[in-house]
């Protein structure tokens, strides 16, 4: 398909969210992941850039790194536009913050974004119903989709250019979210996950290490998938949830030892763990589950918040989450309306 000026100036802005430390993290060398270069991301970025340039779209937002993987990926593709994010680098989650909520402010229709979990759950704080394509690079990936980076970026230019509606090519997806109030009963921030939601016993917030069984306490999920890994895949051995049904997991733990039901699950890649549980159950949508501290709280694989002791959580499954595009119905699209093909002249 060739752009041309007309498509490129009609065409809204493609977001692009490239985390550059997703997939190095510890755990790679803890667990078994596999890891996932600099080099790699410049490569995916770059096919997403061309599959975009392919539909009709050029214009990209996007936000610099130490490693110029960006620059890298687009320095030798002519009539790319990118509107670089002014906010400075924090070198934190706060960079991730800042380019969403530039993108939702520039008129984005879809943002391309390269992560795990956790890197998606910082968008959708961000924006909360952000029309997302996950393309995964990250460590815990049960939330972004594997799909190859042209057709990713072919999707994301068709929806840039308005030619298939949203609402019919993207769902809702299910969050947990959390109402937090402190020992005085005074309501604190809110959060969220993306998939699950754990809570354990645990010393240290911002820890990257594997679970201890031992400290588990409770976890509540979005789906449970038997194909995954993480508490996800944890999760889909006891009872299996999918992404489009309208309820989500709760699980509460105790030490294997003293249990009389255990379950062995893949709660990091090549990494298994016996795992006891006191209760498992479906939860229905907005079902309400009080977490009472001290306990930390980790968020799609990530340990993120403490409660102290007093404090309480209600932790509920809810359908307004990021607005995941399906990819495969935007190229059907494409395919029904000959998009790509171009009938010969001398016909």
């Amino acid at each position: 398909m060739n752009m041309s000026s007309a498509d490129s100036k009609n065409s809204s802005p493609i977001g692009l969210v490239v985390n550059p430390r997703s997939g190095t993290d510890v755990r790679r060398a803890i667990a078994a992941a596999g890891s996932v270069t600099v080099a790699d991301k410049v490569n995916i970025v770059r096919r997403v850039v061309l599959g975009a340039c392919e539909a009709g779209a050029n214009r990209f937002i996007v936000q610099g790194d130490p490693h110029r993987i960006i620059e890298r990926a687009t320095e030798t593709i002519r009539g790319v536009e990118l509107d670089w994010v002014k906010d400075p680098l924090t070198y934190s989650e706060q960079d991730t913050v800042n380019a969403v909520r530039y993108m939702h402010d520039q008129g984005c229709m879809v943002v391309v974004v390269l992560g795990g979990d956790g890197t998606n759950r910082v968008a959708a704080l961000a924006w909360p119903d952000i029309p997302v394509i996950p393309v995964s690079t990250g460590t815990n990936n049960a939330f972004p989709i594997f799909v190859e980076a042209t057709v990713a970026g072919a999707a994301a230019g068709h929806l840039a250019l308005d030619q298939v509606s949203i609402d019919e090519i993207a769902q809702r997806s299910k969050v947990v979210r959390l109402e937090v109030c402190d020992q005085n009963g005074i309501s604190e921030e809110p959060d969220l996950a993306l998939i699950d939601a754990v809570a354990v016993r645990d010393r240290y917030v911002g820890s990257l290490e594997l679970f201890d069984p031992e400290t588990l306490s409770l976890a509540v999920l979005t789906q449970a998938d038997p194909s995954s890994v993480g508490f996800a895949g944890v999760g889909g051995l006891i009872e299996e949830i999918s992404s489009s049904e309208d309820a989500g997991l709760l699980i509460r733990f105790i030490s294997p030892s003293k249990s009389d039901r255990v379950v062995r699950g893949p709660t990091a890649p090549g990494h298994y763990a016996d795992l006891g549980l006191a209760e498992t159950k479906k939860i229905g949508l907005g079902e309400e589950i009080i977490l009472e501290g001290p306990v930390l709280l980790a968020f799609d694989g990530e340990r993120k918040r403490r409660l102290v002791d007093g404090a309480k959580a209600i932790i509920r499954v809810q359908r307004d989450g990021p607005r995941v595009i399906d990819v495969a119905k935007v190229m059907r699209w494409a395919a029904q309306n000959k998009t790509y093909i171009t009938e010969d002249p001398k016909s």
